[in-house]
């Protein structure tokens, strides 16, 4: 081997790469930027955990319970309940990550040296976080435990944490997990295929001679989007069956508002696809911008970590990510039940995505043919 002509030759590659303005854009401004953005928005510690508390206890020990809570930087008490019937709606509508059920006689059983049940109620659509949420509150539990038998001088426990998990009975993480997954396959395809698309006629040298076809560019546009549907479409029902055969994940809701979900979603990412496919020139270019698009895609849409739990900013970035919405519509639809008027919120951003980007496509598409 001809180490020198190796070395000249990687040379010469580094000098093409850093002469190109646009690689060398892309090559540092993006992952600079997706540094920032990712260290912020991937992160799996919680801070200011929505909850809610039902004190049906009008002691003094009790209060003491909440005022740790209060005083935690875990946890932020945003309503004092008054019925047992606002606790369903609170985690239905995630307004609260869990609720804290304090018993009525919990001061006066604490104060006779009896061990005292306290109920937990979680919301387990996301596992994570609520073990996460829930062993926090235990480690909080078990401080007030400790203090209490030094001042009264008992031994033994005295507030046992009975826990109850809607949605995901027994915090599964694959019932959570799985259900993200078929976004992400569904992106991954769809990306990839339209992206390819027309960078792939263009590096052929075959872009020309469909010019020249009698075939109008928004019917080029629309032969180049119907493939990436197609292929998405049919996974997605592939990828359903097995969650529901293979890995017993329950399916609760309406299988026609999952689907709609499913077809707007397509759209969405077709639509990326497609304008990503009209400004690269290779198939190279219209990976890397695949990459590019798919990578920030997944960080920002609560797959694996909350938004809640992101900076506002990066929390305002995820509302143009249509994968956000989706997932929301197949976890909806699997672990709670939902239905067309539950996850309209969900639609119409989709739908509006899938307008713009389409459209835009079409310009470019149109912009770059002559």
């Amino acid at each position: 081997m001809h180490f020198g002509q190796i070395f000249a030759l990687a040379i010469k590659e580094f000098l093409a790469l850093l002469r190109d303005k646009r690689s060398r854009i892309v090559i540092i401004v993006p992952p600079v930027v997706q540094l920032v953005v990712f260290s912020f928005a991937a992160t799996y510690d919680l801070n200011n955990i929505s909850i809610a508390v039902y004190n049906r206890d009008p002691g003094s020990v009790s209060r003491q319970l909440v005022s740790r809570l209060e005083g935690s930087s875990n946890f932020k008490i945003i309503r004092m309940i008054n019925h047992e019937a606002e606790i369903a709606p609170l985690i239905d509508n995630r307004d609260v990550l869990l609720v804290l059920n304090i018993g009525p006689h919990f001061s006066a059983d604490m104060l006779r040296g009896i061990s005292t049940p306290v109920q937990l109620i979680l919301d387990g659509r996301n596992s994570n976080t609520a073990m996460t949420a829930m062993n926090y509150l235990r480690t909080i539990l078990q401080d007030f435990n400790s203090e209490w038998m030094k001042r009264q001088g008992q031994a033994g426990p005295k507030t046992v944490l009975e826990i109850r998990n809607r949605y995901n009975e027994n915090l599964q993480s694959r019932w959570f997990i799985v259900p993200g997954i078929v976004g992400l396959l569904i992106l991954v395809v769809t990306l990839l295929v339209t992206a390819l698309s027309v960078a792939r006629e263009r590096e052929a040298g075959t872009f020309d001679q469909l010019l020249v076809t009698p075939i109008r560019p928004v019917e080029i546009l629309a032969g180049k989007a119907i493939p990436g549907i197609v292929l998405g479409f049919i996974e997605s029902t592939v990828i359903i069956i097995l969650m529901v055969v293979l890995f017993k994940i329950p399916l609760r809701g309406d299988i026609g508002a999952l689907y709609l979900g499913i077809v707007l979603f397509l759209f969405s990412a077709t639509g990326v696809g497609l304008m990503i496919s009209a400004i690269s020139v290779t198939q190279q270019q219209a990976i890397l911008g695949t990459f590019l698009f798919l990578v920030p895609a997944i960080i920002l849409s609560g797959f694996a970590t909350p938004i809640a739990n992101m900076p506002e900013v990066v929390q305002w970035l995820t509302y143009l990510d249509p994968l956000r919405y989706f997932l929301v519509i197949v976890r909806g639809v699997f672990l709670e039940g939902d239905s067309y008027g539950l996850l309209f919120n969900q639609y119409w951003p989709m739908l509006i995505i899938s307008m713009v980007t389409l459209a835009f496509s079409g310009w470019l598409f149109r912009h770059r043919m002559y």
